[in-house]
């Protein structure tokens, strides 16, 4: 009895060590997958995306609904992020990722991998650019020695942080008031700057921003990376306002007089 509980005792590292390696594996395979899919997203090879999904793919969106079927998945792509001349890149955020063997029994049919990711934009003309982050699930099921994606989720879509790295300065309640006013551009309407405190408020339709001195005539925001200069004329007086957001210039309001 005590050579065969022995024996027992010995067949467990094994045991461990095998079923460890059998998932780093697995690991391993989906990752490479996932590798190759976002790499195809990326550079809208849509061709190549039917090679990772089942036809019968099911694609849930919290913000774009429900795509049924790998067709549909495809000319939804072809369509939207892959039909114009803006260009969209995912990245996957770093120590996030993770893959889960799918059992039955002590046999994996399947693995679930899932993490977060963030997506950049380049339009024309400009520079890239973050503009969101997300979450994702996918379910890779592995059919006839073939692994393909069968169920896709995509959640939790938002706004990209941003941190403020800009230092505030003090201006005199005599310095903010020379750049109150009404401005105005045929893009971006009318927006008027007025002082609260030490503080100067930009409104514009639906939106307004706390604007922060980091000199005499450029202020920032502390929620997105947008610049607002003010502009003088040789006398002193402000006659226009530039508008940048990360360092590009998006518009230029003149001051109504």
């Amino acid at each position: 009895m005590v050579v065969i509980a022995f024996a027992f005792l010995l067949m467990i590292p094994y045991v461990h060590v095998s079923a460890q390696t059998e998932e780093q594996k697995l690991t391993a395979t989906i990752l490479h997958l996932d590798s190759a899919f976002w790499n195809a997203y990326n550079n809208c090879d849509t061709a190549a995306f039917k090679n990772f999904m089942t036809d019968d793919v099911e694609f849930y969106h919290d913000k774009g609904g429900i795509t049924l079927g790998a067709k549909a998945l495809i000319e939804s792509l072809n369509k939207n992020i892959c039909g114009g001349e803006n260009r969209l890149r995912r990245e996957a955020v770093k120590g996030t990722v993770h893959v889960y063997p799918m059992q039955n029994g002590t046999e994996i049919y399947g693995a679930l991998i899932s993490g977060e990711h963030l997506f950049y934009i380049t339009e024309k003309g400009k520079s890239e650019n973050l503009t969101g982050h997300a979450s994702f699930t996918q379910l890779w099921q592995l059919k006839n020695g073939v692994w393909k994606m069968t169920r896709i989720l995509s959640y939790n879509h938002h706004a990209a942080g941003y941190t403020n790295t800009r230092k505030e300065i003090e201006l005199t309640a005599k310095q903010l008031d020379q750049l109150i006013g009404t401005y105005k551009s045929s893009k971006s309407g009318t927006m008027t700057v007025t002082r609260e405190n030490k503080v100067l408020i930009l409104k514009g339709g639906n939106n307004s921003y706390a604007l922060y001195p980091m000199t005499n005539d450029s202020f920032f925001t502390k929620e997105r990376d947008l610049v607002f200069q003010f502009v003088k004329d040789g006398a002193g007086k402000v006659i226009k306002m530039i508008v940048k957001e990360k360092g590009v210039v998006e518009d230029e309001l003149g001051l109504e007089k």
